[in-house]
């Protein structure tokens, strides 16, 4: 593989075959994000009985039609605890919001409309039509009726509905297990005196949280010193644990040096790919370790965070069973750009909205090395293969990081 392989080739191999995991079943309270394996039908009908939309009086339709209607007022009816006797002709039910419509009544008589008299009596002041201020048992939905699709993400009205239909559970696809393999003898964990040939880990932190809020558990095996053994010992943990995917930090390449590869080669891995035409993030590797996918991200780290938004949030969508689209949208340059080589760029740039749109401001400097930059980066102007030197004011596509 001499070549650069075209990021949509590079994701679309990397896609193929990523379905979604196995059902399980989830709490409600831990069910939020996920997607749903199965469709969820009612378990019961909402509102099980007529329901009054509005604290008042149940009544007769017919005793209100000409006012003002002096009804006698015969009991209580309240949320959890209905009036069982019947409303006759002349008569009124003190009624709340949410409380069976007793036998007999037709509408409700809102209390502004209402006068209270002694002797448990009212006086009505405004004509109600049948119906009115009532709701109809089965309104929102009937026991048997499909609500939620397969795939729906459960948002917070989706696990309302599900806890209203009386789903103390939930039928949904099993969160991807990602296991992060960082490798290196020149890294040490912060916090850490790094000597003169030392530097501080950080790629791990920033994949770790894109997973996470791409839906999927993660694994952190560490930091694994550069020998074969090692880092094999730390597959095979990853292996035992049952990961869907294997991401390796530093070493993605396919040379003398890359210890990463030949470890995952003598794990049985198939490689998919190396080498990709974009920048940063050239030496992205992929393969296939049985079922398990297998990730090398560039070491360095803003490299290896932007793969990660553009392969890795994908593919744990899909085996998470949910879809994903990149979170791209229309704007201008606010400063001029050169004109681009084979590569497709991802440029850090700040991102201001304006009246008549977003501006894309790249950052003068785009060292792969450099958090700082990527930090302070509203997104990342998506520079496509031989682009033309643009103007400030052209028209340009980014991806919005937050």
């Amino acid at each position: 593989m001499s070549g650069l392989l075209p990021i949509d080739d590079a994701l679309a191999g990397l896609l193929d075959g990523a379905d979604p995991l196995e059902t399980e079943f989830a709490p409600l309270a831990d069910a939020a994000g996920r997607a749903l394996a199965k469709p969820v039908k009612a378990l019961r009908t909402q509102p099980p009985f007529d329901a009054s939309a509005m604290d008042g009086y149940a009544v007769r339709a017919a005793d209100v039609a000409t006012v003002p209607s002096r009804l006698r007022v015969i009991g209580v009816a309240a949320a959890g605890k209905q009036f069982h006797g019947t409303v006759n002709a002349g008569e009124a039910v003190r009624i709340f919001t949410g409380a069976p419509v007793p036998g007999g009544a037709d509408t409700i008589a809102i209390q502004e409309n209402v006068s209270v008299l002694e002797d448990d009596a009212i006086e009505v002041f405004e004509t109600v039509a049948s119906g009115r201020h009532i709701r109809k048992r089965g309104l929102d939905f009937e026991e048997g009726e499909t609500l939620l699709e397969t795939g729906r993400v459960l948002d917070p009205a989706a696990l309302s509905l599900a806890a209203s239909a009386n789903h103390p559970a939930l039928p949904v696809v099993r969160k991807p297990l990602v296991a992060i393999i960082a490798t290196g003898d020149e890294l040490l964990p912060p916090g850490s005196a790094p000597g003169p040939d030392q530097i501080i880990a950080s790629n791990g932190y920033g994949v770790s949280a894109i997973a996470r809020q791409a839906g999927a558990n993660v694994l952190d095996l560490g930091i694994a010193p550069d020998r074969v053994d090692a880092i094999g010992a730390s597959i095979g943990r990853a292996l035992d644990a049952n990961a869907d995917v294997i991401v390796t930090l530093g070493g993605a390449s396919v040379g003398d040096h890359d210890l990463v590869h030949k470890a995952l080669t003598e794990a049985g891995m198939d490689l998919g790919f190396w080498k990709i035409a974009m920048r940063p993030g050239k030496p992205l590797m992929f393969g296939r370790l049985g079922k398990t996918r297998c990730i090398g991200l560039p070491g360095n780290p803003v490299a290896s965070l932007i793969c990660c938004h553009i392969f890795l949030k994908p593919l744990l969508a899909r085996l998470g069973g949910r879809a994903y689209r990149q979170p791209l949208e229309q704007a201008v340059l606010g400063a001029p750009m050169n004109e681009n080589d084979l590569r497709q760029d991802y440029v850090r740039a700040t991102i201001e909205q304006m009246p008549y749109g977003l501006v894309a401001t790249p950052f003068a400097i785009q060292d792969s090395s450099m958090l700082r930059f990527l930090a302070k980066a509203g997104g990342l102007i998506v520079r496509e293969p031989f682009a033309r030197p643009a103007r400030a004011g052209d028209p340009c596509r980014v991806m919005l990081l937050r």
